[in-house]
């Protein structure tokens, strides 16, 4: 199975039942895929509206630059520094990203986002609705230049 088949099929609930079965699960300690955007993620779970993930991205790496073209994304910072970039059609801003901060990227928001200071920046966040494939997720030009660890784009 690839990672992409592991994120579709943890993130979205299965549609054969009538009503969906409650589910717990741990942050695993590895990661389950590298995101599009080069950072790493652990799957955590999903119902029929959303699908919840941890992402990390490692002290001095900067990610790539996207944006999708379905799913909406909310992101709370549990730990680590940086900075995320966000641009609309109307608007782009910078702001200062840490632990307790919670950010959103509406639908065809182009994102970055890069780490500093001794610790991974990390953050949970809730796609909506579930992630749907790999052809979700496309390049865009961002604020910086990438640094980031092999294995973007899955």
């Amino acid at each position: 199975m690839t990672s992409e088949e592991i994120l579709h099929r943890r993130s979205r609930p299965s549609r054969d039942s009538a009503m969906t079965e409650f589910e717990t699960r741990r942050l695993p300690a590895t990661r389950d895929v590298v995101a599009p955007d080069g950072s790493d993620v652990r799957v955590l779970l999903g119902l029929g509206g959303g699908g919840m993930a941890h992402f990390e991205l490692a002290p001095g790496l900067t990610s790539c630059a996207m944006a999708h073209r379905t799913v909406e994304e909310i992101w709370f910072f549990v730990g680590g520094r940086g900075e995320m970039w966000r641009k609309s059609d109307t608007r782009e801003e910078v702001v200062s990203v840490e632990a307790n901060v919670c950010i959103t990227i509406p639908l065809g928001t182009q994102f970055q986002f890069r780490s500093w200071g001794p610790e991974p920046l990390t953050a949970i966040a809730v796609t909506m609705p579930p992630w749907p494939g790999a052809t979700e997720a496309y390049p865009v030009t961002g604020k910086w230049s990438p640094i980031v660890r092999g294995g973007g784009g899955s």
